[in-house]
């Protein structure tokens, strides 16, 4: 495989995902036919949200995070689903039931709004009710990129405005991201830092961004980019245990001074970073002993996280 084929969302191959049951508007269909309208809001317009959530012992980690961004997602452009977190999470629970998963398993849900009478913008064209598609796949991270690291160059696409298009927003709209990924690869990289409209460091085209330097970790303001779960917990980590961790605008000089560099994504956790634009990150693939250190933190908290939330759900049954 090429460098530039590489992705934080690389995978362990399991043949079991080639007869997958997925959750489509309330039927559990097989993979084969699982289809939506073209005239789908979201396959016409990229007029949706979507989460990625990981099933870890029977429990998706992180859920409520998960459903507060989603909710506040699908209200701020006004799709209304008829449903709770806890519906949602019943969603999950059976489509993951139905494909025998419990752990070292992904899930994509999807919720567009809905098919349209015609083929135009007009969000009241979609007449008929939201589509809420749920993919959950066997799913384990390639363990490869924890020793071989992440490629990055800089590219010209940047995060916007909120005033353009709110990239806090995780939506079916993403052209702005896979543009970043083609002109990586172009590149010869695996993924694109990504600037913010005033040039500081950003994030990449599918993961949040951070730096180590002099033991201290460092991610951008979080003002032009999406506000990741798992970066969410990688900053409370730091706090909580006596890492300095600073939100904060910084200069590619310092991205190519760090002594580590790693992503944050729900599917990978933490993936080091080997290089930027060519020029090498560390002495280990960019990760040093602080990204190991986080790793491991974040690990007992994914543990932690998920027997707390078996015991809230126990109690309440």
């Amino acid at each position: 495989m090429d460098s530039h084929e590489i992705s934080t969302h690389d995978a362990e191959a399991d043949a079991r995902n080639e007869s997958l049951l997925i959750y489509v508007n309330g039927e559990l269909v097989p993979k084969a036919e699982a289809k939506i309208s073209v005239y789908d809001s979201g396959f016409m317009l990229g007029d949706g949200m979507w989460e990625g959530l990981r099933l870890y012992d029977g429990e998706w980690a992180f859920f409520d995070e998960h459903m507060d961004r989603l909710f506040n997602s699908l209200k701020s452009i006004s799709i209304d689903i008829g449903m709770g977190p806890e519906d949602v999470r019943n969603i999950l629970d059976q489509t993951a039931a139905a494909n025998d998963m419990v752990s070292d398993a992904h899930c994509r849900l999807m919720i567009t709004r809905g098919r349209k009478a015609k083929p135009f913008q007009h969000p009241g064209l979609s007449r008929y009710g939201p589509t809420i598609v749920a993919i959950v796949e066997h799913s384990k991270p390639a363990e490869g990129l924890q020793s071989r690291g992440i490629q990055l160059a800089t590219v010209p696409q940047v995060r916007g405005l909120p005033t353009s298009q709110d990239p806090k927003f995780n939506s079916h709209s993403k052209l702005n991201c896979v543009i970043a990924c083609l002109q990586a690869e172009q590149a010869g990289a695996d993924e694109g830092l990504m600037l913010d409209p005033h040039g500081f460091v950003n994030t990449t085209n599918a993961c949040n961004f951070f730096i180590v330097r002099r033991d201290e970790v460092w991610t951008s303001t979080g003002d032009y980019c999406m506000n990741g779960v798992t970066r969410a917990k990688v900053i409370e980590l730091c706090r909580q245990n006596g890492i300095p961790v600073f939100e904060r605008n910084f200069s590619l000089y310092e991205a190519y001074g760090a002594d580590e560099a790693f992503l944050t994504g729900t599917f990978g956790a933490q993936t080091p970073v080997a290089s930027i634009d060519g020029k090498t990150i560390g002495a280990e693939g960019g990760a040093g002993p602080v990204t190991r250190r986080i790793r491991e933190l974040y690990k007992e908290l994914v543990t932690e996280t998920v027997a707390r939330q078996r015991s809230v759900r126990g109690q309440k049954t």
